[in-house]
């Protein structure tokens, strides 16, 4: 393939992607504008556990990425038959670790707010939404399991438009759930609009009935249309085997480690930031899902360059998955770098579609400003773990992630927050960022990862 034609793909596979990552986190970004029109304390319950909640979801995406990388291999491999195998094994292990984490999240769900420092003013509402978030963990599991198969398989377009698909019915539900019963003007007649008058819990039920109406079509179309891994092909079993699970296991335990050590350090960080007050609560929660609409577009080109890194790996081409590596993280490293620059100079007008609080308003757009000029490095560390895990090379890069966050984010926000108060924090975020960035460009020119990975395959 010719520079233009990697390219050409790059984009392509990354475009979709991008918008169905970008569909998930304006989902939040709709829950925090619906919830910020209810009050600061409102949007502070949300806030308190939103980091909680992104820890639950990301093992789940952790190890649904364990499957789905066995599925890329094979893809590229040219064996769509043991793909297909792998993927019902996946189903069943998936919904079981899911239905684990549900019993684990539901016995924490009443505490939780209290040990997160929260003010006794919001515990009540942010247990409650943490809990029903839980409860939809299944539905969330199968959402990314069937996600990431499809673009294993590379079929890109189906789930990113099913995403986009959920950001809207997440939209209607909250709107019927989250407010009373009102009539609205429209054109000049006066309409009843019926609402169940649940605020916060409207919210997370919103959410939640929108991950499972996704889930169920997703799983239809991987059932039975998608030309590599629909099951109509032939009989197969779904009982998990130990050679698939282990390989999985291999795959997924350091990406979980990684992930739940670093959500863990944003938990503490909302630790960090609850004795500020509540209008500092608000505005990281708000802070955290605006920047979320920047990275990302980096989180989408991260998953391309999983599918292409994977693809070439399995059919044994090492100049080409180099190739793509390289293409992958400069495109991120690009469109990122124009992501934050759009985002200070729309700072306010993000965060005023959010809160109409001018403290909490000042404060989100401060922070945003300070992050903006991580984006560039954020890019390179988030695009370069994507081409690690296109070749199964989890630890090293979860380690680097860990030591990052744990030794120069939190030891920094500790130590700036009480002289700074939110500034300290956001700016310790920031140059840990592009200190994150930093080594995993250097891993990634060093080439180390990619010569290991195929001296296991000769082995």
């Amino acid at each position: 393939m010719t520079f233009k034609q990697q390219l050409h793909l790059v984009v392509l596979l990354s475009i979709p992607t991008i918008i169905a990552q970008l569909s998930s986190m304006i989902m939040q970004y709709i829950d925090a504008s619906m919830v910020g029109s209810l009050g600061a304390h409102a949007s502070a319950s949300i806030g308190l556990v939103i980091t909680s909640t992104w820890l639950f979801w990301g093992i789940c995406t952790t190890v649904a990425a364990g499957f789905s990388v066995q599925v890329a291999h094979l893809i590229g491999a040219g064996e769509p038959k043991n793909a297909r195998a792998v993927l019902r094994q996946s189903l069943m292990a998936s919904l079981l670790f899911s239905l684990v984490m549900v019993a684990i999240g539901a016995s924490i769900a009443h505490k939780l707010p209290l040990w997160l420092g929260g003010d006794e003013s919001i515990v009540e509402d942010a247990s409650r939404y943490f809990l029903i978030f839980i409860l939809s963990l299944p539905a969330l599991q199968l959402n990314f399991l069937a996600s990431g198969m499809l673009r294993s398989s590379g079929n890109v377009h189906v789930p990113s438009i099913l995403n986009v698909l959920m950001c809207f019915l997440d939209v209607i539900f909250n709107f019927f759930l989250i407010f009373p019963s009102r009539e609205l003007n429209v054109l000049g007649l006066d309409i009843y609009v019926p609402g169940a008058n649940l605020g916060v819990v409207g919210a997370a039920l919103g959410t939640a009935i929108a991950y499972l109406v996704t889930a169920i079509m997703l799983l239809w179309y991987l059932f039975t249309k998608d030309k590599n891994l629909r099951l109509t092909t032939e009989k197969g079993s779904f009982r998990p085997e130990a050679r698939i699970l282990r390989k999985a296991v291999r795959i997924s335990v350091p990406m979980t480690l990684e992930h739940s050590v670093i959500m863990g350090a944003q938990i503490l960080s909302t630790v960090i930031v609850a004795p500020l007050g509540v209008a500092s609560i608000a505005a990281n929660s708000f802070a955290i899902t605006a920047e979320s609409l920047c990275y990302m577009p980096g989180y989408g080109i991260a998953e391309a360059a999983t599918t292409l890194v994977g693809q070439s790996f399995g059919a044994r081409q090492k100049l080409l998955a180099k190739r793509f590596a390289h293409i992958t993280v400069y495109l991120g490293m690009i469109v990122m770098t124009l992501m934050g620059a759009i985002m200070y100079i729309a700072a306010p007008l993000i965060m005023g579609f959010m809160t109409p609080d001018a403290e909490i308003l000042s404060l989100g757009v401060m922070a945003l400003r300070i992050e903006a000029f991580a984006e560039p490095m954020f890019a390179a560390s988030i695009v370069a773990y994507g081409v690690f895990v296109g070749v199964g090379d989890t630890f090293i890069p979860s380690i680097m992630n860990f030591g990052s966050i744990w030794l120069v984010r939190l030891t920094l926000a500790a130590v700036l927050a009480p002289i700074m108060g939110l500034r300290g924090v956001w700016i310790a975020m920031c140059v840990e960022l592009c200190f994150r960035g930093l080594i995993f460009l250097i891993r990634l020119y060093r080439g180390q990862w990619l010569n290991k990975s195929f001296e296991k395959i000769k082995e």
